[in-house]
């Protein structure tokens, strides 16, 4: 199997040379130890990405990659394929959700068709990535080839590497593509070891019958694969989505270059799944934003072994959560670069 230079890049672990210093820095500030909770240890985490004592966060942006799937011939959406691109058209003329949280944050976004059954023609504003007009149906065939794959991965890094060269040192990801819980749970279940019974959610809001429908065509399509070696780039090709394999790709890219990744849902944190096997440091450059109302997302959170900020029952995905937890974020550099310390304010310390 080929391989592409982004998963030959390794990611270096965040240092731990100025943890120390970070840490007294974080515990001199005018407040009892640890009563900031998580948000002491995004600035710690942030500070040792940027080996600094007084991190900065740079022109945010949240890039939405957009992709359609075969596997919605079979019945797992209860929406139509056709929705994959009339949301793109939404998110262009600045009428999604993604759109409204990103203005209200101050958070660029940038869209994407990695692979959206529908021609564009050059739309303005829009990143023209696309690898094929919607992957196979992987209940027959593999859903893009190794090659469309690392394709994919590769066009990912060249969007992260367009921001970052303008001066982005955090990035958040979102998606678009009906279908693509499917995708994202079919991952899961193989990267996981975990039966897809566990996985499989309501997506667009199946009904149950509709769910009984779609864990039944998950399983028999992973029975058909037979994917002996779980090596992470056959199982993106083999269930995944060109939107999923491009934001795999991304989030690799962002992690190479020490910026910060904000991780999404389901869909987001099933891309960081592939590229966590391919490169683990890739975790320590992540915080993860939120926990998604999928019922997947929780146990893939915990294979993971992380924590998310915020818990508000969504599952939209376009990296909704993502965007509305960058302000705890922003607080969390804030109070280390702005906050007075017990000397600076003439407080005394407590004795314990």
């Amino acid at each position: 199997m080929t391989t592409t230079n982004i998963q030959n890049t390794a990611i270096t672990p965040i240092s731990n040379e100025i943890k120390l210093a970070l840490q007294q820095a974080i515990n001199s500030k005018t407040k009892p130890l640890g009563s900031l909770g998580n948000l002491e240890a995004i600035a710690l985490q942030i500070g040792q990405i940027q080996k600094t004592l007084t991190p900065i966060l740079s022109r945010p942006v949240v890039l939405v990659f957009a992709g359609d799937h075969g596997i919605v011939e079979d019945g797992v959406s209860s929406y139509p394929q056709a929705v994959t691109a009339q949301m793109v058209v939404n998110f262009l003329s600045g009428g999604a959700a993604i759109n409204v949280f990103a203005r209200q944050h101050g958070i660029g976004l940038r869209v994407v068709d990695s692979g959206v059954n529908f021609d564009f023609k050059q739309v303005a504003n829009l990143g023209h990535a696309k690898i094929a007009f919607g992957t196979q149906n992987f209940l027959h065939q593999p859903a893009m080839t190794v090659i469309q794959c690392e394709q994919a991965l590769t066009l990912g890094e060249s969007f992260v590497n367009e921001e970052i060269n303008a001066g982005t040192n955090i990035l958040a990801f979102g998606e678009m593509g009906i279908g693509n819980t499917s995708s994202a749970s079919c991952i899961m279940s193989l990267l996981c070891d975990l039966p897809i019974s566990k996985c499989v959610g309501r997506g667009t809001g199946l009904n149950n019958a509709g769910l009984v429908e779609k864990t039944k065509v998950l399983n028999k399509a992973i029975d058909k694969h037979q994917l002996s070696n779980i090596d992470p780039i056959q199982v993106l090709a083999t269930f995944g989505g060109f939107e999923i394999a491009m934001m795999a790709g991304a989030m690799l890219a962002a992690a190479q270059q020490k910026a910060v990744l904000l991780i999404d849902g389901f869909i987001a944190t099933s891309a960081l799944l592939v590229a966590a096997k391919m490169q683990p440091n890739i975790l320590q450059y992540c915080i993860f934003s939120h926990c998604s109302d999928e019922s997947g997302h929780q146990q893939m959170l915990d294979y993971l072994k992380v924590k998310p900020l915020l818990s508000l029952g969504l599952r939209l995905g376009e990296g909704t959560g993502a965007v509305l937890a960058y302000p705890l974020v922003q607080s969390a550099v804030n109070f280390l670069n702005e906050m007075a310390s017990y000397e600076q304010a003439g407080v005394s310390k407590s004795d314990t």
